[in-house]
């Protein structure tokens, strides 16, 4: 799908579909109003009637009116402007695109940014091109007969008067953001058998090609062993699939500027080992990996955009299966830091992978680092599938991450991160168990995993709830990856 900004006025422009906005009580938006007069109050007459009231996220589509050029006329619903937050707001930029996709209209002239969507025109059209995308995506490519791609190819952002010279690169970026989205939702919806640790590897490499600006490396598990990634390891025993540790180096800046490092669980399927899970919605498991494919959407839109900052991604990524060989409840191991963990629950597996990974990630001495996991159930349970759960060892990092997600409205909620829970971990033969008990699960999860984070920033985000949906709606979201896009867009100001 292209993006575009134009100037015109409403009636004059050639376009499958035109869209303008209708406030509670049915008065017109500007650009509703010049349509109006131009459609010898066509508009007027349908409020009138009552066919269209201007409740928030309605939508009415009209057809060749009068005196105007477009074929169609879609008005939107604006409510009340005094009432309209940013939850009102993108849910109006959905209803617009479902509406739109609906059609057969292949392109469409949207005129939302001069009153009342949103805050301002810069953060409208992000939402507006992630909307936008959100429509046109499938996830059915696998099915004998999949459904027709989305008619709606072109959509150009229109304004009254002269828009900003900055919003074309808004929308650029918000372009790029959507389609690192994307590939973060096609990884995840992918079945276990098609998404391997070999398919993530690949997909990794595949991006270095595609872009000179990111280096990809892949160690095997023979590197591993000589790393000493004994915690990592103990999770692939059961598993015919060999692991990888995937790194990938984005160079935008100057090489002397120390890298952001975004690390990425990349389970691509989780049985849970000896501890094995219920078979209830066992197959939404393919989404363990949705850290890595995280980190590879977030990496594929910063090189697109060309951010002048550096960021390593780095993915450990296998199986989680039960077998003869497979990692069993008491067993311990040493973790590539030298500490000892007492493994209680093999379905605690993400901790064990990410923490080898976490120690790795130092050698690139990161300025930053965050890693991103679908770590616990208990974050589902305490956030829901709002907002991610998110810990820091930094306050500073803690309110970039807090306000990079009201901008992108791929929000977050900090957790404590307190020494008081530490305890909870102790065990009587290792340095830690790998559990902490069913009390404040997600932060003892975070908790071990600052054991290995010592030495620099870092946060975590547990996207247990965020990374995809369930029931009818069922499929990967591609979050974070609009956060995570926007920490480095501001980090990239600075």
């Amino acid at each position: 799908m292209e993006f575009s900004i134009k100037q015109g006025s409403p009636e004059k422009l050639k376009s499958g579909c035109v869209v303008v906005g209708v406030f509670d009580g049915g008065k017109l938006s500007k650009a509703a109003q010049v349509l109006d007069k131009a459609a010898k109050h066509a508009l007027s007459d349908v409020i009138a009637r009552g066919d269209m009231s201007g409740r928030s996220a309605s939508t009415l589509l009209l057809h060749k009116l009068p005196g105007v050029v477009a074929e169609r006329v879609l008005l939107v619903g604006l409510g009340k402007p005094a009432e309209l937050d940013n939850r009102g707001s993108v849910d109006i930029l959905r209803a617009t695109f479902k509406a739109l996709h609906a059609t057969s209209a292949k392109d469409a002239a949207l005129f939302i940014t001069g009153d009342g969507v949103g805050k301002d025109a810069s953060w409208v059209l992000k939402q507006a091109v992630i909307a936008a995308a959100e429509g046109a995506y499938r996830a059915d490519g696998l099915k004998s007969k999949p459904s027709k791609p989305a008619t709606l190819k072109q959509v150009a952002f229109a304004t009254l008067d002269k828009p900003a010279a900055d919003l074309k690169k808004t929308i650029d970026q918000a372009a790029a953001i959507a389609r690192g989205m994307a590939l973060t939702k096609d990884l995840g919806n992918l079945p276990a058998n098609i998404c391997t640790p070999s398919y993530l590897a690949a997909k990794a490499l595949a991006l270095a090609k595609a872009h000179k600006s990111i280096k990809t490396t892949v160690l095997e598990k023979k590197d591993m062993e000589k790393l000493g990634m004994g915690s990592f390891l103990s999770v692939t025993r059961g598993s015919v699939q060999p692991p990888k540790l995937i790194t990938l180096e984005y160079t935008g800046a100057a090489k002397t500027q120390k890298p952001i490092a975004l690390v990425g669980k990349g389970i691509t399927f989780d049985t849970g080992g000896i501890s094995l899970k219920p078979g209830a919605d066992m197959d939404e498991m393919k989404y363990d990996m949705s850290g890595a494919g995280t980190v590879l959407g977030t990496l594929q839109a910063i090189a697109e955009m060309q951010l002048p900052i550096n960021v390593v991604g780095v993915i450990p990524t296998c199986e989680n299966m039960p077998s003869g060989t497979a990692t069993k409840p008491g067993d311990i191991v040493t973790s590539m830091s030298g500490q000892t963990i007492e493994i209680l629950n093999t379905d605690a597996e993400g901790r064990l992978i990410l923490c080898d990974a976490l120690t790795y990630t130092a050698k690139f001495k990161p300025d930053t680092v965050i890693d991103i996991a679908t770590l616990t159930g208990a974050c589902v349970i305490a956030l829901g599938n709002i907002v991610s759960g998110m810990f820091a060892n930094d306050d500073k990092l803690a309110r970039e991450l807090v306000a990079a997600g009201e901008q992108s409205h791929d929000r977050v909620w900090q957790l404590p991160l307190w020494e008081d829970y530490q305890s909870l971990l102790d065990s009587n033969f290792a340095d830690m168990a790998n559990i902490g008990g069913r009390a404040g699960g997600t932060i003892t999860a975070a908790c071990f995993l600052a054991r290995f984070t010592k030495d620099y920033r870092w946060a975590h985000l547990d996207i247990a709830g965020t990374a995809n949906k369930s029931g009818k709606d069922k499929g990967a979201t591609g979050r974070p990856v609009p956060l995570l896009a926007q920490y480095l867009i501001d980090r990239a100001a600075k």
